[in-house]
């Protein structure tokens, strides 16, 4: 092969290239555009996105209330406080239909559900996930080793958290 020819066949070879380069460039493009979109969106979506804001509804002088909204919020939940009097604690509990056995210091309501007392973030998580047919979940009275009754990095322990009906009726969700 001489020189002339060789530079013919690159000249080809390299004019290929660069028509095959403007088919291929508008879809490298669309591809990085809907990577970065998607990237951007992706990185936006955390807890808060996923799932419903908690209203909870406490005393304004119970610490361990504020600790557990606390232990929500550490784990990406998005969580607005009302302080309520001790009747009006009663009314929003029987409202939800919370009895004095499955009750605790604080009421929250997420989504479709309620939730009373020092449930883990995580529970709620699942709950929200796997979406039963059930008025909420319950941790009754004041678990000692519970979110909001003990350091935020501890796990619980010692403890049942139980699906309520209307009816009062509970079944196990989770022991810890």
């Amino acid at each position: 092969m001489n020189k002339q020819q060789l530079t013919k066949n690159t000249n080809c070879n390299f004019f290929q290239l660069i028509s095959s380069m403007k088919i291929m460039m508008p879809l490298i493009i669309i591809g990085l555009v809907s990577s970065i979109v998607w990237s951007a969106q992706s990185t936006a979506v955390g807890a808060t996105d996923v799932f419903p804001e908690v209203t909870v509804f406490k005393s304004a002088t119970c610490n361990c209330c504020n600790k557990w909204v606390d232990h929500l919020e550490h784990e990406g939940f998005t969580v607005t406080t009302h302080d309520k009097s001790d009747n009006e604690m009663k009314n929003i509990k029987a409202s939800l239909g919370i009895n004095s056995q499955l009750a605790s210091c604080h009421t929250a309501t997420v989504g479709n559900y309620a939730i009373e007392g020092h449930v883990p973030a995580a529970d709620i998580m699942q709950l929200l996930t796997e979406k039963p047919k059930t008025n909420g979940l319950t941790a009754p009275g004041m678990p000692q080793h519970s979110p909001g009754m003990q350091p935020i990095s501890e796990k619980p322990n010692g403890y049942d958290v139980l699906l309520f009906n209307k009816e009062g009726n509970t079944q196990l969700f989770h022991s810890y």
